[in-house]
């Protein structure tokens, strides 16, 4: 796939899926704007990567009205928009009855309305590319997930339903909208976890999912690749699993959740 000539804006760039979707589009020819919540981090990660197709557009897309100025700062650097990939998100777990109004209020901001909004605020510009929109939700979405997972679950979910609606809306735009529901994959997030769990939770991944082994990054990112794609210009409204076999099976993650929450450390 070549995207000389392209240009990218993805959310939460500056680890995991989205850094690894970040240098793929980078050795395929794009120019790609990083986005992370804290600006040193930001620079950094440009520094690294390196090259002169790059843009820095730092913010914490918790917030509506800076959704609006990484959206910006990304279009004046690039020279317009060809593929917004909303990848930022978070995990922050709570059993129901832990679940607090700021709990909530959290998730939702950066889980979903941020989807909706960089996406609102990124169309002009893909109206007039006959761009695309990647969603980047989780399987936790399609099947639900373990029982500290409700808000997650929900977000996720969200961004799958926003997807089918986005996409019916504007396919007479020529502006396609897709989604990538991960599985486990090998992200720092992750590994920190299984790091402070002594191993556990590689392990619990290791038993759940049905092709027995974590998914890694690249893996991942290459459908991000795929759905921004020329290979993909009839494909719209579509939902993708990138996940072992996870959401194929009925008893993902065991068929108790509450034997199946991923470990945690104390």
């Amino acid at each position: 796939m070549d995207f000389t000539g392209k240009r990218i804006l993805i959310t939460g760039s500056t680890m995991g899926i989205g850094l690894g979707a970040a240098e793929m589009f980078l050795e395929r020819g794009a120019s790609v704007a990083i986005n992370g919540r804290d600006p040193k981090t930001v620079a950094e990660t440009v520094k690294r990567l390196g090259g002169d197709r790059l843009v820095e557009a730092p913010g914490d897309i918790g917030s509506i009205e800076v959704c609006r100025n990484v959206v910006e700062t990304a279009i004046a650097g690039l020279g317009g928009l060809d593929c917004l990939v909303n990848n930022a998100g978070i995990c922050d777990l709570a059993r129901l009855m832990e679940v607090t109004e700021e709990h909530w209020d959290k998730m939702m901001a950066v889980n979903l309305q941020s989807a909706m909004f960089c996406s609102q605020f990124a169309l002009p510009e893909l109206r007039k590319s006959k761009g695309n929109i990647v969603h980047i939700a989780s399987i936790s979405g399609l099947v639900g997930g373990p029982s500290d997972s409700h808000v997650y679950a929900i977000t996720k979910g969200g961004l799958v339903n926003m997807t089918r609606s986005m996409a019916l809306e504007l396919a007479k735009d020529g502006v396609r909208v897709n989604c990538l529901c991960p599985g486990y994959i090998d992200t720092p997030m992750i590994q920190a976890e299984n790091e402070a769990t002594g191993g556990q939770v590689i392990e619990f991944i290791n038993q759940s999912a049905p092709m027995g082994r974590i998914g890694g990054v690249r893996e991942c990112a290459s459908s991000i690749l795929y759905f921004a794609s020329d290979d993909a210009g009839y494909v719209t409204g579509a939902i993708l699993s990138n996940d072992g076999g996870c959401a194929a099976n009925a008893s993902w993650g065991g068929a108790n959740h509450e034997d199946a929450a991923m470990p945690q450390a104390n």
